[in-house]
């Protein structure tokens, strides 16, 4: 039994792992775009964003999920994710990455207004175009703010995958809790807990190594 339920936890942890790093590659260039727009001279736009980001981060994302995986069906009349488990963690990365934008775009704005404005005044004395202080000046900087808020965020994304299992998708929890119900093991549970505190352990010392080797500007 027990190598039974680690092979089908460790088919939980690869749906886990495909959510969390698909929601990644999507939500950090948006969250940066969503951040931009925010700042962005262009009253209506910006005030657009603020609104959206204000909305999302006041709603749970449990809801969000269900609207975004049940709301199709319901005013289509037919579901756009389909009925498989490749629709249901499509949907769940669609929930999780508009989610996560927003929140990384609160962030990064934060990381670029810290900046102090006499660097990229620097930079304009010096002859550079606003995309080379961005890049070199500004962006260097705000990578090194944003990164302890930020993997803050990226390990509580890693929790949040279970709440893939509400749209029965077949995540990592979602086969643990499988087990109990259907042999009436708990420990599977347990045994599900162990994975995801591995995975937030590597994530923690992966962090801490990036913090060290971004300490260029001290």
């Amino acid at each position: 039994m027990f190598v039974q339920v680690t092979m089908e936890l460790l088919r939980g942890m690869g749906t886990m792992l495909q959510i969390f790093l698909l929601t990644l590659v999507f939500s950090l260039p948006l969250g940066l775009i969503l951040a931009l727009g925010t700042m962005s001279k262009f009253k209506p736009l910006s005030r657009l964003i603020q609104v959206l980001v204000w909305i999302i981060r006041g709603t749970p994302l449990m809801l969000q999920l269900i609207i975004i995986f049940y709301g199709p069906g319901m005013w289509l009349g037919h579901n756009i994710w389909g009925g498989n488990e490749a629709g249901r963690i499509t949907a769940t990365v669609v929930a999780f990455t508009i989610n996560y934008a927003c929140y990384f775009s609160v962030i990064f704005r934060g990381g670029i207004e810290g900046i102090p404005a006499g660097q990229r005044e620097a930079g304009q004395v010096l002859g550079m175009t606003r995309s080379q202080i961005f890049f070199k000046i500004t962006l260097l900087q705000m990578v090194k703010r944003v990164v302890p808020p930020m993997s803050n965020e990226i390990i509580t994304l890693v929790k949040d995958t279970s709440l893939a299992r509400i749209i029965a998708a077949q995540e990592l929890t979602q086969r643990g809790y499988s087990f109990m119900k259907s042999a009436g093991l708990v420990w599977p549970l347990f045994y599900t807990g162990l994975f995801y505190l591995i995975f937030v352990g590597i994530l923690t010392l992966l962090f801490n190594y990036i913090e060290k080797r971004l300490d260029y500007f001290r």
